[in-house]
């Protein structure tokens, strides 16, 4: 848990006069859930898109595994071992959930998409995804087709199909966006079989989900990170209680 995999130094983005992400420094360790927290318009989500490089930083750096990656492509990162889920839902309805998979071993493998229609039926891309479905507990829903899974089960597809490369990190945006308790209780278990396994950062606004699963959380107040500590710190932490936690600390 020691070794540092991902770290920001001094990250900086901003939107013509608005400062979206505030000189951010955070470290990421190999094998533990990092939550990323804070109101709405705090920087989250455009943290994470310049950590997975879907946006270029204005100024700071962003380290994997000791390495400058801060104008590294996204495809280029991808490679290194960074996977990300976005906050909508991203997956193919007209396809069965083990052909989800399987399309997402295909692209890792640097495969056409032109040689889909064989790949459903490779065994090399078939075998590899029902593997990755039956790890998360998912394996009893490979036939199914994805516009009958429930939302939750769509977004566990989702995180299925970015395991598919086996990252080395793993960006989770929102993931439990637009659920319901139940749905929420169940995203939970299914991130939980990976913790230790999988290096996660986790963007979310579930409290509940955030402190049971984190083994450490950074909150951003605009842009800027406050406090990073363990989830009993942040607990006790006066100046997040007033500018986050406040609301919603009777429930976590």
């Amino acid at each position: 848990m020691a070794d540092v995999l991902l770290a920001t130094d001094n990250l900086t983005k901003r939107f013509g006069g608005l400062v979206a992400t505030d000189q951010l420094s955070l470290d990421v360790r190999a094998g533990e859930i990092h939550a990323l927290i804070g109101p709405n318009g705090a920087g989250k989500s455009t943290a994470v898109a310049q950590l997975s490089g879907q946006l270029e930083p204005t100024s700071g750096r962003i380290l994997f595994e000791g390495r400058d990656i801060t104008r590294l492509p996204m495809p280029k990162r991808a490679l290194l071992g960074i996977a990300r889920s976005f906050q909508i839902t991203s997956v193919l309805k007209d396809f069965t959930t083990l052909d989800n998979v399987a399309l997402a071993v295909q692209a890792h493998q640097g495969h056409s998409f032109r040689f889909w229609r064989d790949a459903r039926a490779d065994r090399s891309m078939r075998d590899p995804a029902a593997k990755v479905l039956g790890d998360l507990g998912l394996g009893h829903r490979a036939e199914v087709m994805t516009a009958a899974l429930s939302h939750g089960e769509q977004r566990q597809l989702e995180i299925a199909m970015a395991l598919a490369g086996d990252p080395r990190l793993l960006l989770l945006d929102e993931p439990m966006a637009g659920m319901g308790p139940e749905e929420s209780a169940g995203m939970v278990k299914f991130l939980g079989k990976l913790k230790g396994s999988r290096t996660m950062l986790l963007v979310e606004h579930d409290m509940d989900a955030v402190f049971a699963l984190a083994d450490r959380i950074t909150v951003l107040v605009y842009g800027r990170a406050i406090a990073t500590g363990t989830p009993a710190e942040i607990r006790a932490n006066a100046e997040v209680r007033e500018a986050y936690l406040g609301e919603n600390i009777g429930a976590v």
